[in-house]
């Protein structure tokens, strides 16, 4: 599904990821572990396209996405929740999830909305309500069903468990359990495993910018 190579991207003059290997094989989850500043989210940003490679490849359904323009990342079918969730607001929950779709013409997006609300229904519940008057667990919820509205066939989750509340944390790890049962492919950062176990298929770990290792399946 998607393989990285060598992939080295700098940050102004500072290099942050230096030959990054990875790979999501279709169906798989797959967990990217690391301490704060190792790297995570830019590499996220780097398969969205949203930072630079200066070296390297990502291939993703036989093209290279280091050659693809950013925008058309939704096209290809990636999902992505950025850590910080970036909600537009003034919208609603239900505008934020909606999104992908104005941008990418999506068609019978109803469906598809359906089946979000299916997996998550609380965002069901609180979708006429401004994305600002929701907590940051409940924000949380929206992002990963905006990103799954496009996500079709990867999805990227940066942090999804941190700065929540517990109780928010084990649902996201709920959801979680009800994609990989889906079959989608899902590249998770995290700070650790801990809300993971059980889910993971393979587990890179990464510091200062580098995948040091790939460890076994995670056991619940």
């Amino acid at each position: 599904m998607l393989e990285i190579k060598g992939l080295d991207v700098d940050i102004g003059p500072v290099p942050v990821l230096r030959q990054v290997e990875l790979a999501v094989p279709t169906g798989e989850m797959c967990g990217l572990i690391g301490r704060n500043g190792a790297g995570k989210t830019t590499l996220m940003r780097s398969i969205m396209g949203l930072l630079r490679a200066k070296a390297g490849e990502m291939l993703f359904d036989h093209h290279d996405l280091v050659k693809v323009h950013d925008y058309k990342r939704a096209h290809f079918g990636i999902g992505y929740m950025p850590e910080d969730r970036k909600l537009i607001p003034g919208l609603t929950a239900e505008e934020n999830v909606m999104l992908p779709v104005w941008s990418t013409g999506i068609e019978d997006p109803e469906d598809r909305l359906d089946w979000i609300y299916g997996l998550l229904p609380e965002v069901r519940e609180f979708r006429d309500r401004p994305s600002m008057s929701l907590s940051g667990g409940q924000q949380k919820l929206v992002a990963l069903a905006r990103a799954l509205m496009v996500g079709e066939r990867l999805l990227l989750l940066d942090e999804p468990t941190e700065g929540i509340a517990p109780v928010l944390a084990r649902r996201m790890a709920d959801v979680l359990a009800d994609l990989k049962r889906e079959g989608l492919s899902v590249l998770v950062a995290e700070s650790n495993d801990t809300h993971l176990r059980g889910l993971l298929d393979r587990t890179y770990v990464i510091e200062r910018g580098s995948v040091e290792r790939q460890q076994a399946a995670s056991v619940a």
